[in-house]
């Protein structure tokens, strides 16, 4: 199952998104739900660090894993990047509950 969890701040501020482990629903190379989970973290990582220009807290992307934190000071700018993640991500958990989790951790 993969598992996104979206950093939330006590004011309702997103600081920051990790999302890690597999689908498991195709073989590999094949797998929709990985391919769009993995498509739209990187598109989110890509557009804060290269459109946006912001400089991460912490960026670690591996196979199965991607975390990035921004500075409380960049998340307004970053906002709708992350907004529009966090929806899309729970609009797939929705269709593949068994697949897919959207968490929210308070920091």
């Amino acid at each position: 199952m993969i598992r996104a969890d979206f950093f939330v701040l006590p004011d309702g501020g997103i600081n920051g998104f990790q999302i890690e482990g597999h689908a498991n629903y195709a073989e590999a190379g094949m797998d929709i739900i990985c391919s769009a989970v993995s498509s739209a973290a990187f598109m989110a990582l890509n557009t804060v660090t290269d459109v946006l220009r912001v400089t991460p807290f912490t960026l670690r992307a591996e196979e199965g894993f991607i975390l990035l934190r921004v500075e409380n000071r960049d998340i307004s700018v970053c906002k709708d990047i992350f907004e529009g993640l966090k929806i899309h991500l729970q609009n797939l958990e929705e269709q593949y509950k068994d697949y897919i989790c959207v968490r929210y951790m308070e920091v």
